[in-house]
């Protein structure tokens, strides 16, 4: 069995036994899949669809279908 988790930031496929898992207060789990994506979302409150590197982008989204 062989679950694969989505990074809660860029959306990028995340290996078993891999990844970061932030819990906030309210229960709710995030998923991170390096540093520089927990950095950008929990530290540097950016907007995953304004980042050109991430699949969250319009524009990036489109290329991919």
């Amino acid at each position: 069995m062989s679950f694969q988790k989505k990074c809660s930031f860029c959306g990028s496929t995340i290996e078993m036994g891999t990844g970061i898992a932030f819990v906030k207060n309210d229960g709710t789990m995030l998923w991170f899949c390096s540093s520089k994506c927990r950095k950008n979302m929990l530290v540097l409150k950016r907007d995953p669809r304004k980042l050109k590197w991430t699949d969250k982008h319009p524009k990036r989204s489109a290329k991919k279908t």
